[in-house]
C-alpha cells in the first residue's frame, strides 16, 4: 500500500484546526473548576475512543500513541472488555473485598499467579491504582521484615500518595511543599547510561554494575546498615524518568544484594507490566525473580485497579493491617479478567513484534535526525530522547514540547517523559500499518522542529 493510501486509511481525521470551538470552550470551563495540579500537555478534549483512535468533542479523530499513560492496553473500549464490564455491572457493582468475599478476587489471582515472574505460591492485595499498589508493598516490606529503611532510585516515579511520593525522585515539583515525607528512604543512581556513560557497550556494562554495587560498597559501609533495609524498589524500565531500560546485569546484581542481606526486591511494573514490553513483565527480560510485583495501569484496560503480588510467605500480616474499601471492585476485576485473556490470545506477542519494527526504524533516526540522541525500549514501551547537541547531549526540553504540540495539531497523541524524551506507548493491539502512520507523523513533526531550530540558530548568528 502506498504511503498516501496508508495515511488515508489509517491516519487521523481532522475536520479543521485543533482545538476546535467545543474543545476550547471545554478547556475554559475546566480552568474554572478542575484542579490546576493536573499536567495537561495539549488541549485534547476526548469524547469517545475505539481501538487506538480517540475522537474529540468537535469530531476530530486522533491516533492515540499515549494510551491514557500506557493504560488502555487492549485499546479503547475493546468489545470483550466492554462486554465483561456490562455483564458484571448488571450483576454486582460493589461488595467490599475488605469485609466480604467474591469469586472474581480469586479468579484474577489465579490468572496472575500463573504468569508471575517468580515461583509460587503467591498472595494478592487489591487497590485502585499504581500508587496504592506501591503503598501496599512499602507497608508489607516493613511489616514482614521488621526493618524500616527502603532504597529507591533517582529518576523513579512510584506515585503521588505520601508513601509512594517518598520513593519518587523524578521531578522536584512532585515533592515541592509536601515535606516532611515518609522517612527512611535512600535514593541512589539508576543506570541511565545515556546520561552517565560515554564508553560504549563495555563502559555501559561497567557503569550499570557500578550503580548497583554502590549500594553494598558505599551505602552499607557508611550510612545504611544493611540489616535495617527492608526492600529495594526498582522500575525495570523507568517510566516518568525517561523510559530508561535497566540493564540485565544491574537487575541481577540487585537480586544478589537482596539475597545476601535478606532484603526484599520489589519490581514496580505499574507502567512496564501487563505485556507492554512483549513479555508479561519487563523484569522477565533479565531473568531476575522479584519478591513483590506492583501492577496497575494496563492490567484492567482503563478500569481502576492496582495489584500487589508477593510470594505467599511474605504477605504474612494479620487482619486489619491493611485494606481498601474499593480495591478489587467486581467491575474492575471483570475488566482485568477480560484483559488477561486478550493479552494471552496475541496482544503480548503483537507488542513484541510491532515494537521491534518500530525500534528498528527509530534507531535509524539517530543518524538521520540531528535532534535524536538516543532511542531505547522494549516492546511497545519506547523512548526517544531529544538533544540540542549530540556531543554534549544537552537536553532539548522546549523542542521536545514543540514536537508534542505539533503532533497533536497533526492528529497524533504522544506524551513526553523525563527531562527531554518522547514516550511511545500505544495499545498492544496496534497494527504495523497504524504504527507506520504514527511514526510518519512523528518524523514529519520532528523534521519541522529541526528546521525551526536551525533557522533560529542561524538568525541568532546573524544578529550577533
Amino acid at each position: 500500500m502506498h504511503k498516501q493510501e496508508l495515511h488515508a486509511k489509517f491516519g487521523p481525521k481532522l475536520l479543521g484546526p485543533v482545538p476546535g470551538p467545543k474543545a476550547r470552550a471545554a478547556v475554559e470551563t475546566d480552568d474554572l473548576l478542575i484542579s490546576p495540579s493536573y499536567t495537561r500537555s495539549y488541549p485534547l478534549v476526548a469524547r469517545r475512543g475505539r481501538g487506538i483512535r480517540v475522537e474529540d468533542v468537535d469530531g476530530n479523530e486522533f491516533i492515540d500513541f499515549a494510551a491514557g499513560i500506557a493504560v488502555t492496553s487492549t485499546g479503547h473500549c475493546h468489545p470483550e472488555v466492554v462486554a465483561a464490564i456490562q455483564k458484571q455491572a448488571a450483576e454486582l457493582i460493589h461488595i467490599s473485598g475488605t469485609d466480604f468475599y467474591n469469586e472474581p478476587l480469586t479468579d484474577l489471582a489465579k490468572k496472575l499467579s500463573a504468569v508471575a515472574p517468580m515461583p509460587g505460591p503467591h498472595k494478592f492485595f487489591y487497590g485502585n491504582s499504581g500508587a496504592e499498589a506501591i503503598e501496599c508493598a512499602l507497608k508489607l516490606a516493613r511489616y514482614h521484615t521488621g526493618r524500616q529503611h527502603i532504597i529507591a532510585f533517582l529518576g523513579a516515579f512510584h506515585g503521588r500518595t505520601m508513601g509512594a511520593l517518598s520513593l519518587t525522585a523524578s521531578k522536584p515539583q512532585q515533592k515541592r511543599r509536601f515535606a516532611p515525607l515518609v522517612p527512611g528512604v535512600t535514593h541512589v543512581r539508576y543506570p541511565y547510561a545515556y546520561r552517565g556513560c560515554t564508553g560504549g557497550p563495555q563502559g555501559e556494562e561497567a557503569f550499570s554494575l557500578g550503580c548497583a554495587r554502590y549500594i553494598e560498597e558505599k551505602l552499607f559501609k557508611t550510612i545504611l546498615p544493611p540489616e535495617e533495609v527492608a526492600a529495594i524498589f526498582v522500575e525495570p524500565i523507568q517510566g516518568e524518568g525517561g523510559y530508561v531500560v535497566a540493564p540485565d546485569n544491574f537487575l541481577r546484581e540487585l537480586r544478589g544484594i537482596c539475597d545476601r542481606h535478606g532484603i526484599l526486591l520489589v519490581a514496580d511494573e505499574v507502567q512496564s507490566g501487563a505485556g507492554r514490553t512483549g513479555k508479561w513483565w519487563a523484569i522477565e527480560h533479565s531473568g531476575v525473580q522479584p519478591d513483590i510485583v506492583c501492577m496497575a495501569k494496563g492490567i484492567a484496560s482503563g478500569m481502576p485497579l492496582g495489584v500487589c503480588m508477593s510470594r505467599a510467605e511474605i504477605m504474612d500480616w494479620v487482619p486489619g493491617s491493611h485494606a481498601s474499601t474499593f480495591g478489587g471492585n467486581p467491575v474492575s476485576l471483570a475488566a482485568a479478567l477480560a484483559t488477561v485473556n486478550i493479552l494471552e490470545q496475541g496482544a503480548i506477542d503483537n507488542a513484541a513484534k510491532v515494537g521491534a519494527k518500530m525500534l528498528d526504524r527509530l534507531q535509524g533516526w539517530k543518524t538521520t535526525h540531528p535532534l535524536v540522541g538516543d532511542v531505547r525500549g522494549r516492546g511497545l514501551m519506547i523512548g526517544v530522547e531529544l538533544v540540542k547537541d549530540k556531543t554534549t547531549r544537552e537536553p532539548a526540553t522546549a523542542l521536545r514540547n514543540r514536537v508534542e504540540t505539533l503532533c497533536f495539531e497533526k492528529g497524533l497523541m504522544i506524551l513526553g517523559c523525563g527531562e527531554t524524551s518522547i514516550r511511545l506507548c500505544p495499545a498492544l493491539i496496534v497494527t504495523e500499518d497504524e504504527a507506520t502512520v504514527a511514526l510518519d507523523i512523528l518524523e514529519e513533526c520532528l523534521s519541522q522542529v529541526e528546521k525551526e531550530s536551525a533557522a533560529t540558530r542561524e538568525l541568532a548568528g546573524v544578529n550577533r
